[in-house]
């Protein structure tokens, strides 16, 4: 898979932009603040249809058009998916209502043809890489969790569209347990959300434990390489609720144990964790929350054993997540029978020499990446004189730069 061209209109600093896109390997010169990143974020959004930087998708639509009555931001990209030939567009209708208000509404459209967004997620893929990801390992579960959905929903429409439901049904179940507290009533109201609560999240969980597994073999074999054969790296899914139940031992200090979950079925999954929400009812409705599900799960990173999380240093984060981001590249290659497109941001800042080339070395195998940087003499000058070079400045792109000896 490869983007042959993209227009943005309106989209973050750009207010038209319209380009080809060279196959193989694209590097973005300029200095910051010019527009390089948010391009990497408009290709990133039509894989995912979601910012990896702003809360919500109005933040997206330029400033200046914004203030209008209407206002759209609109991005479209033609890419080739093996033999055939693709387009997808993005528009973001923004309307400042009467009241002070305002609202924006999403709509896509795949060759022509209007999709939800379940139905669109899939048909392009990319993998972002961004010096601010190192939150997934340093930042909450939330963070993590935000990971697996982004890169899960690009490899299986059935993940995307379990995680929009349960996320409609936790709403709904919350709100209902927070009633029960606080009105009373009979708790057998919540038998309906929990069906759909567990059917949902069994989906969820199993698509899960099947991704970290598989995303281990590639990462793990990446990162030796990178670590120069020092470092092990694991990945290790911790789910709220666990089909595999609680080791039998305890100890005093926690000791990270692999667990095999990959025996258990969709109905095993759904059954157990029907009767564990079964099992804390009297609790949820007091606490009016939900308790236990795949919106409370956590992953964690352990190179030699040690949590990333908790003790990895810069270097040791930075490496594992170079790792982890080329490794989701064989993985989405491996389930959709396609390479993604690879977007790197800055991605040799604070490595050293030897894993500069190290990485290079691996990123000249890609079949499609565009980089950006502020300074080109990061990159090796045979690196450079091999790929295209173009310069960003003020949100325009030049594809005749000066190069900087």
């Amino acid at each position: 898979m490869h983007l042959t061209h993209i227009s943005l209109t309106d989209f973050r600093s750009f207010s038209r932009l319209d380009m080809d896109v060279p196959r193989r390997i694209l590097l973005l010169v300029g200095a910051n603040a010019q527009g390089k990143t948010s391009l990497l974020e408009a290709i990133y959004y039509m894989a995912t249809f979601t910012s990896f930087h702003a809360q919500n998708d109005r933040q997206l639509v330029n400033f200046i058009a914004a203030r209008e009555p209407m206002a759209v931001a609109r991005l479209v990209i033609a890419y080739q998916r093996g033999t055939s030939q693709h387009r997808l567009e993005v528009r973001l209708i923004h309307e400042n209502l009467a009241n002070g208000s305002s609202r924006l509404r999403k709509e896509i459209l795949q060759d022509g043809v209007k999709r939800a967004v379940h139905e669109a997620l899939g048909h392009f893929n990319a993998v972002i890489f961004l010096p601010q990801m190192t939150r997934i390992f340093e930042g909450g579960p939330e963070e993590r969790r935000r990971y697996l959905n982004l890169m899960i929903c690009q490899a299986n429409p059935a993940y995307a569209r379990a995680l929009s439901e349960y996320q409609q049904a936790l709403t709904q179940r919350n709100a209902l347990l927070k009633q029960l507290f606080e009105r009373k009533g009979d708790p057998d109201q919540l038998i309906y959300w929990d069906d759909i609560l567990t059917r949902r999240g069994a989906t969820i969980i199993m698509g899960r434990v099947e991704a970290v597994e598989e995303m281990e073999k590639h990462a793990s074999r990446l990162h030796h390489q990178l670590s120069h054969t020092q470092e092990v790296l694991r990945l290790s899914y911790q789910p709220s609720y666990d089909p595999a139940g609680k080791p039998r031992e305890q100890f005093a200090l926690p000791l990270d144990v692999p667990v095999k979950r990959n025996g258990f079925t969709w109905e095993d999954v759904r059954q157990g964790f029907a009767e564990r929400l079964l099992t804390l009812r009297s609790e949820e409705i007091y606490r009016g929350v939900t308790t236990v599900g795949p919106h409370r799960d956590d992953l964690s990173f352990l190179s030699n054993g040690v949590n990333l999380e908790h003790y990895g240093s810069r270097g040791q984060i930075r490496t594992a997540l170079l790792s982890l981001k080329i490794a989701e590249v064989s993985w989405l290659k491996e389930k959709t029978g396609h390479d993604p497109v690879l977007l790197l941001d800055e991605i040799l800042a604070e490595l050293d020499i030897q894993r500069r080339a190290d990485l290079l070395k691996i990123l000249e195998q890609s079949e499609q990446a565009i980089l950006t940087t502020t300074d080109l003499n990061l990159f090796a000058p045979d690196f450079v004189s091999k790929n295209t070079v173009w310069n960003v400045a003020g949100g325009r792109i030049m594809d005749k730069p000066e190069i900087p000896q």
